[in-house]
């Protein structure tokens, strides 16, 4: 049974991660930059949003170090030229911020479809649920890689964007691996952060 939670929860955070950067992909070409679709990520396939480290290693490993209870990652970065589009800053964050919105989008779907479900069933989809709710706010934390980064660089004014960026291209990374591995057999320090929305976003979502 806990080899099969596990199974079920890498499933879902492989449906998650390839809608997400689906999302991604879709925002750009609607934008007007093909960049996204010539690379062959305008697909719902998991195949070609993989990214070895942030959709196979990382989850698994948290998985692991969690008994099975939670995981986050990210899929392949979603490629796009902010060249081919009308306004950079503030279409980049569109593209940024439409992953976490598909997740949520997901989330809510999955929540509406359990509540005409029975309850066996229901069991099952409700960890589908917590797992898009988890992607979206991890990946709306502004650090490192993630979409959150590039959110609020579409945000600030021009100059604090730019200064923003400079800091983000050289301790982005480092400040996101201090955050997300737990360090002396304790917590990892970013579940202090996207705890209290995943769990009020929960509390709505799930019946």
């Amino acid at each position: 049974m806990l080899f099969f939670v596990f199974l079920l929860n890498v499933i879902y955070l492989v449906v998650a991660i390839s809608i997400h950067e689906f999302a991604h992909a879709f925002a750009a070409d609607r934008l007007g930059d093909p960049t996204a679709r010539v690379a062959g990520r305008l697909t719902l396939n998991p195949i070609a949003h993989i990214d070895p480290v942030g959709t196979i290693l990382l989850p698994l490993g948290l998985l692991l170090l969690s008994g099975g209870s939670f995981a986050y990652g990210w899929g392949k970065p979603t490629p796009f030229d902010p060249y081919n589009l009308k306004n950079p800053r503030r279409d980049s964050a569109i593209i940024s911020i439409a992953g976490p919105i598909s997740n949520l989008l997901l989330a809510i779907a999955v929540s509406i479809l359990i509540r005409f479900t029975p309850y066996v069933f229901a069991v099952f989809l409700t960890p589908l649920i917590l797992t898009n709710i988890g992607l979206a706010i991890f990946n709306l934390i502004p650090v490192g890689p993630l979409d959150g980064q590039k959110i609020i660089f579409g945000l600030l004014p021009r100059d604090l964007a730019y200064e923003f960026q400079a800091i983000m291209n050289r301790y982005g990374m480092l400040i996101l691996l201090f955050l997300i591995f737990p360090f002396f057999g304790g917590e990892a320090p970013i579940m202090s952060i996207i705890t209290p929305p995943i769990r009020f976003l929960a509390g709505i979502l799930i019946p």
